[in-house]
C-alpha cells in the first residue's frame, strides 16, 4: 500500500496544526505532535503508541530519517509524505523543515495503579506548574537522576504541549508521567506502597522548610515534591508532607526557580545515595 500524501492545507493538515497550539483539541484526540532528532528517536526506541510518521517529500531523506519511517511502518504505524513548506510549519521550524514528525497518541499512568520501580523509588510530583517549558525541563531532570516517574497536580501545564514535549528532549517517552489532583492521591500511593513494605516518604521543597536538603535522610523510598514557579506549594501540600526541606542559597537571588529547585534535589538525593553504596561495607 503506497503512503498518503498531505501536499496543501487542507482539513488533516489543519487537524495537526491545532494539536500545535490547542491543548483542547489535543486532549479530545489524544493525539501531540512529536519534533526534533532526539524526542522522535526516543519515542520510537521505546515504543511509545503512534497514530502516524509524517515525512518530509522532495529532497532524499538522511538515513536517520529513512531507517526511522522504515521503523515505523514495520511497526504497523501509518506513513504519510508531507510538502516540506507544510513540516516546516508543524516543525515550527521555518528556516528548515523537519525530515521526521510524529503523531503520537497521549498516555499518563494511573496513580491509583501503578508501582514505582526500585526498592526505594524516588517519584518527583510538580505543583501546579504553570510554564511547559518547565515542566518539560523537570521531566528531563527527573529522568537524567533516575526517578521511577513525576506526577503533575492540580491545574497544570499539559505534558503533551509542544514546549514542554522539546524541553524534555525525549525523556517524556521514558519516564512514566502521570496526572493527579492534588495531594490526596499521592498520599494514596504513598499508603498502598507503604502496606506493600516500601518505606516512602514525602517530602516538600521551600524556602522556609524546616531542615536543610544535605541535612536529611533521603535514601529511602522518596516522593519529591516541587512546588508552582510563583506561589510555592499549596497549603493542601504541605500539610501532606512528611517534611519540608529548604536549599542554601545566597547572592540577590530569594529563591531559586521552580525545575532548579527540583534538580538540585534530584543531584541531593543521587549524592546521597551514591556515598550510601560506596561506604557500605563488602558484602552488603
Amino acid at each position: 500500500m503506497s503512503d498518503a500524501l498531505v501536499l496543501s492545507r487542507n482539513a488533516r493538515f489543519q487537524q495537526w496544526q491545532s494539536y500545535l497550539v490547542t491543548r483542547g483539541k489535543r486532549t479530545k484526540a489524544g493525539v501531540f505532535l512529536v519534533q526534533g532528532v532526539r524526542p522522535v528517536t526516543l519515542a520510537v526506541e521505546h515504543e511509545w503508541p503512534l497514530e502516524s510518521v509524517l515525512y518530509r517529500t522532495g529532497d532524499p531523506l538522511s538515513s536517520w530519517a529513512t531507517s526511522t519511517v522504515d521503523r515505523c511502518r514495520a511497526a504497523g504505524v501509518s506513513a504519510v509524505g508531507v510538502a516540506p513548506e507544510l513540516m516546516a510549519e508543524l516543525g515550527e521550524r521555518v528556516d528548515q523543515p523537519p525530515e521526521v514528525l510524529l503523531l503520537a497518541r497521549s498516555r499518563l499512568l494511573d496513580p491509583g495503579h501503578w508501582t514505582p520501580s526500585g526498592d526505594a523509588p524516588v517519584v518527583v510530583a510538580f505543583d501546579r506548574p504553570t510554564s511547559p517549558g518547565n515542566l518539560g525541563t523537570l521531566i528531563r531532570s527527573s529522568d537524567a537522576f533516575g526517578a521511577s516517574g513525576l506526577l503533575v497536580s492540580g491545574h497544570a501545564a499539559d505534558p503533551f504541549d509542544p514546549a514542554c514535549v522539546r524541553a524534555t528532549t525525549g525523556s517524556l517517552f521514558a519516564l512514566p508521567v502521570g496526572q493527579v489532583g492534588g495531594p490526596e492521591q499521592v498520599r494514596a500511593m504513598v499508603d498502598r506502597l507503604r502496606q506493600q513494605g516500601t518505606d516512602m516518604t514525602i517530602v516538600g521543597t521551600d524556602e522556609t522548610g524546616t531542615v536543610a536538603a544535605h541535612e536529611h535522610d533521603f535514601t529511602g523510598g522518596t516522593v519529591l515534591v516541587v512546588g508552582n514557579e510563583t506561589r510555592g506549594m499549596s497549603a493542601a501540600w504541605r500539610d501532606a508532607c512528611d517534611v519540608v526541606v529548604s536549599i542554601p542559597i545566597g547572592g540577590a537571588a530569594s529563591s531559586l526557580g521552580a525545575p532548579s529547585a527540583g534538580a538540585v534535589g534530584l543531584y541531593e538525593i543521587t549524592r546521597q545515595r551514591l556515598i550510601a553504596r560506596t561506604s557500605a561495607p563488602v558484602g552488603d
